[in-house]
């Protein structure tokens, strides 16, 4: 597991029924592509988040693959539709596979 990762997600705490609402999300990790080599000219594992998917009640939202070009603590924002009162999962998939997760509940009117 990664030293120092923390995942944070903003979403509302309610939203009518049907309404269309944007969530942000941020992992902190230090991303390496496995490109670069340390001081002694030997090559720095590759350890990036890999993919990133967001879920409502179980039901697929988001599900993205990222690469090694992907920068340092990746952030998602995108919209999502709320049917129903419920909760939203968010899981971050790392390379040495570990997998971070947040939930979060909203109140739907």
């Amino acid at each position: 597991m990664a030293s120092g990762v923390k995942p944070r997600v903003k979403v509302p705490k309610s939203a009518a029924v049907g309404e269309t609402i944007t969530i942000k999300t941020l992992i902190s990790h230090q991303m390496e592509s496995g490109q670069r080599k340390d001081g002694d000219g030997n090559p720095i594992p590759r350890s990036i988040i890999n993919r990133f998917t967001a879920e409502f009640n179980g039901q697929n939202v988001i599900d993205v693959t990222l690469e090694p070009a992907i920068s340092t603590n990746p952030y998602f924002q995108f919209d999502s539709v709320v049917p129903e009162s419920g909760e939203f999962t968010f899981t971050w998939y790392d390379d040495d596979g570990s997998v971070y997760t947040e939930t979060k509940s909203i109140e739907a009117s």
